[in-house]
């Protein structure tokens, strides 16, 4: 790994070097690239409110009016989504509010990927069914339109698509402290950020929503102006078409 990190990174500088202009999608990847010397401080850098998200292909969608608080993730099943987390997280609250919440995880699992949760693992999960593991689906907005709350504990993106389609659907937002995911949320007013690699502040976040429901809806129209404001895709690409002068 240290290897191909001293490969990449100068493949990286030699690759960027001579760029008139250079995207990124969130400070923190500016500041990495800064500190292993990829780029200079006074590089030609933009900042994009990530890739953005297609309102009309996911549009405002109303929260489901009856049946449990349903929490729901998008993700593989790997570590690094923290999908560990989520799961521990939901045992706990399953047995503390039964049948009033619910927990799904929308990806599939495919034990030859790097950081893949072990086989003995995910076959623990199928079994105690906490969470519902609905694996891969061609379209997930019909889950997005079932869920009350969206999920991402992720150690680390680049702009989490994921969260910015459950933003334009119209849903509060639980993810990490992280780069790239902290940008996406609010915190205490389109949702709740957490400590990454923790499942007891994540449980309390999502607890949250179950003692207080009100917050469903007041944090869901709060996310859905932000997106609106920040990350509908015509106003990114706007911006990057106006940088590269187009």
């Amino acid at each position: 790994q240290r290897i191909l990190r001293v490969v990449a990174c100068r493949l990286y500088k030699n690759a960027l070097n001579k760029c008139t202009g250079i995207f990124f999608q969130n400070p923190d990847d500016i500041q990495l690239f800064q500190d292993l010397r990829i780029i200079r401080d006074d590089s030609p850098v933009t900042m994009t409110n990530g890739s953005g998200v297609n309102m009309e292909q996911f549009p405002r969608e109303p929260l489901p009016e009856t049946g449990a608080i349903t929490f729901l993730v998008i993700a593989r099943l790997l570590q690094d989504k923290g999908v560990r987390e989520y799961v521990e997280a939901a045992k706990v609250l399953r047995r503390k509010y039964g049948d009033k919440v619910r927990f799904q995880i929308v990806g599939p699992y495919d034990p030859n990927l790097p950081h893949s949760v072990t086989e003995q693992l995910y076959k623990s999960w199928l079994e105690e069914d906490d969470v519902e593991l609905l694996g891969h689906q061609a379209d997930v907005k019909p889950w997005l339109r079932l869920c009350h709350i969206y999920v991402l504990p992720s150690y680390r993106e680049g702009t989490p698509r994921s969260v910015l389609e459950a933003m334009s659907t119209g849903r509060a937002i639980i993810t990490t402290d992280t780069p790239g995911c902290r940008e996406t949320v609010k915190d205490g007013k389109t949702g709740f950020l957490v400590p990454a690699k923790e499942w007891e502040p994540l449980a309390m976040a999502m607890e949250k929503f179950v003692k207080n429901p009100q917050l469903i809806n007041e944090m869901a129209e709060e996310s859905w102006k932000y997106v609106v404001e920040k990350y509908d895709v015509k106003k990114v690409n706007d911006a990057i078409l106006q940088t590269m002068k187009l």
